[in-house]
């Protein structure tokens, strides 16, 4: 079976859509980003990277209603799919491999 391979921005837009109670749009991903990384990203960024994941089968997206605070514009909503869940359950586990690889200890000797 062919490893999920993930860019970090990759993985942290389908954690905090995963982590949205309902679907969810381009700013509200970008602000939890930045809230949780402390990092400052582009809108650009986040929708590229939210359409990327959606050609690959992680999320899926529909268009929401216009509304007058948009000036009519309608949004493309955002939702995790089941195989960006397999996708996120792969990454963390391989990342669980790897903390447990590192041995008992090697981080208290390096003053962390």
């Amino acid at each position: 079976m062919k490893k999920t391979v993930l860019g970090e921005l990759e993985e942290l837009v389908l954690l905090v859509v995963a982590a949205s109670a309902d679907k969810v749009y381009g700013l509200p991903v970008l602000e939890q980003l930045q809230i949780n990384t402390g990092r400052d990203f582009t809108i650009s960024a986040v929708h590229t990277t939210l359409y990327r994941l959606e050609e690959k089968g992680f999320l899926s997206s529909s268009v929401g209603g216009a509304t007058a605070e948009r000036g009519g514009r309608r949004k493309r909503l955002f939702a995790l799919t089941a195989a960006g869940g397999r996708a996120l359950q792969e990454v963390q586990q391989m990342r669980n491999s790897l903390w447990e690889a590192i041995p008992e200890g090697k981080l208290k000797l390096l003053g962390l």
